[in-house]
C-alpha cells in the first residue's frame, strides 16, 4: 500500500481504528486493519514476560507489523535497569531476525543507546524526541531517526533543533497526545522554510525507504 503525499502520516500514534499512520498495538489486541508496531514498553514489563515474547513473535511476522516498538530504556521508573536492558535487547534481536525497524522509547537514558545502536543490524527511530540539542545532535551523529511531537508547537529550543535536523531522518506524530496533527505539519513546515506539501512529501518518502512499503 503506497501513502498518499497528501495524508499526514502519523508515525507513532495510540489511537485505535485511524489510518494513515502506525498504530501502537498493546499485548493481547487483536490485529487491527492498519500499519501497526508491536513491542514490550519498558512501562509494562510483566513479572512473566514468556507469553508476552511469544504474542511479539507472532505479531512481527504480520503482514502489516512494520515496526518493532515502543521498547526501551527508562529512567525515571522503578523498574529495574538490569530488566530493562535485557527486555530491550531481546527486542533488538527479533527486530534483527525479521529486519524490521525499532520504534525506541527512552527517556534519561539517551547515552545508552549508543551501545545497543553497535547490536541493532536494523534502523533505530526515537520517537517523541523533546530533548536538548545536544543530546539530539548526538543521535544526529550516530545516524537515529528521530519522531517530534506535540512539544514542537510550544518549545523553543526544540524548534530551533528541529530547523537543523536532517529532513530525510525525521518523522511527526501524536503520541498520545490529542491535538491536530496538521498543526504540527505546518509548524514543521515553517521551521524548515518549505511548503507542507513538501514536508509531507519527505515524511512520505522516509516511511516507505524506512518500512520498505509497497504498493
Amino acid at each position: 500500500m503506497k501513502i498518499p503525499t497528501t495524508d499526514f502520516f502519523d508515525f507513532h500514534h495510540h489511537t485505535d481504528g485511524k489510518t494513515g499512520g502506525i498504530y501502537n498495538l498493546r499485548y493481547g489486541e487483536p490485529w487491527p486493519p492498519s500499519y501497526f508496531s508491536a513491542g514490550i514498553h519498558p512501562h509494562d514489563i510483566p513479572a512473566d514476560t514468556a507469553p508476552h515474547f511469544q504474542w511479539l513473535k507472532e505479531a512481527v511476522l504480520h503482514p502489516r507489523c512494520v515496526a518493532i516498538g515502543e521498547c526501551g530504556l527508562d529512567g525515571l521508573i522503578a523498574t529495574d535497569e538490569k530488566i530493562q536492558a535485557e527486555i530491550f535487547m531481546k527486542q533488538i534481536e527479533i527486530a534483527n531476525e525479521v529486519r524490521k525497524p525499532l520504534i525506541i522509547h527512552c527517556v534519561k537514558r539517551h547515552s545508552a543507546l549508543l551501545h545497543y545502536k553497535k547490536t541493532a543490524k536494523v534502523p533505530m527511530v526515537i520517537h517523541g524526541f523533546n530533548n536538548r540539542s545536544t543530546i539530539g545532535e548526538e543521535m544526529m551523529k550516530h545516524n537515529f531517526y528521530l519522531s517530534f511531537g506535540k512539544s514542537v508547537l510550544h518549545h523553543v529550543n526544540l524548534q530551533q533543533f528541529v530547523k537543523v535536523f536532517p529532513a530525510d531522518r525525521l518523522f511527526l506524530e501524536t503520541d498520545s497526545a490529542d491535538f491536530n496533527l496538521a498543526e504540527l505539519y505546518e509548524t514543521v513546515s515553517s521551521l524548515k522554510g518549505i511548503s507542507i506539501e513538501t514536508l509531507s512529501g519527505i515524511i512520505t518518502n522516509n516511511v516507505q525507504t524506512l518500512l520498505k512499503l509497497t504498493d
